[in-house]
C-alpha cells in the first residue's frame, strides 16, 4: 500500500515522495525519522499492518499521532541529544542555554504534534466512503518513530492482518487504489492547507 501511495502521488504531480525503504528489510525506528529529516521532509507517513494475536475477528485502521506526555518526553530527549544542533525550524539554537533549546524544540513539537492531529483527523475524512476505520480511528501514543520534533508524523495502522478478510483487502489491489486514493488526498489537502498558512 505504500507504493500504491507513492505511485498515485508521483502520477498527480506535485509532491515530492521518498521512502525510508522499498522492500522487507529491517530500519531501526530512529533510522526511518533520521531520513525524514535529512531530506527535509514537510511530511511523515509511517505505514504499518497491525496484528491481534488469536483475534481474528479484530477490524479496522487507526491513525496514531504522538501524545502529549510523550511529546514533551520526546521533546527533552531531542533537546538533551541535539542540543549542539543549529536550527530548529529556523531558529538557532544557544550553545550556551540547554534550558532556551529545550523550550524551542517544545514550542516546536507542539506545533508539529498539533498539525499531525489536523492531518490524521483529514485522513479519517477523507477515507471515511472507502476505507474501514476501527471503531476509535485516531489514537495517540509515545511511539518512537513519531517523536520528530520539526516533521509532522502519522503512524497509520492499515488494518489487521489477522482478519483474513481484512488481509486480502489489503493486498487486493483494489483495497490498495482505494487507500492511495484517500491518503492522496488527505496528503493534497494538508498541503493546500499549509500554503495558506
Amino acid at each position: 500500500i505504500g507504493r500504491a501511495l507513492r505511485d498515485r502521488l508521483l502520477a498527480e504531480g506535485g509532491i515530492r515522495v521518498a521512502m525510508t525503504r522499498d522492500d522487507d528489510r529491517f530500519l531501526a525506528l530512529g533510522e526511518r525519522v533520521d531520513i525524514a529529516r535529512r531530506l527535509n521532509a514537510d511530511l511523515f507517513v509511517s505505514i504499518h499492518a497491525d496484528s491481534a494475536g488469536e483475534r481474528d475477528q479484530v477490524t479496522g485502521a487507526s491513525i496514531y499521532t504522538l501524545s502529549e506526555s510523550a511529546s514533551s518526553e520526546a521533546a527533552a530527549l531531542y533537546a538533551a541529544r541535539e542540543n549542539q544542533a543549529d536550527r530548529i525550524n529556523g531558529i538557532e539554537l544557544s550553545a550556551d542555554n540547554t534550558n532556551v533549546n529545550a523550550i524551542l524544540v517544545e514550542l516546536s513539537q507542539r506545533r508539529t504534534s498539533q498539525e499531525s492531529a489536523e492531518f490524521a483527523q483529514l485522513i479519517v475524512r477523507e477515507g471515511s466512503a472507502s476505507l474501514n476505520f476501527h471503531e476509535q480511528p485516531l489514537r495517540s501514543a509515545a511511539l518512537a518513530v513519531l517523536r520528530a520534533p520539526d516533521v509532522p508524523a502519522v503512524l497509520f495502522e492499515s488494518g489487521y492482518i489477522t482478519n483474513r478478510g481484512e488481509a486480502d483487502r489489503l493486498g487486493s489491489p483494489e483495497g490498495q487504489a482505494a487507500f492511495a486514493e484517500a491518503m492522496a488526498r488527505a496528503i493534497r489537502i494538508y498541503f493546500a492547507r499549509a500554503s495558506v498558512d
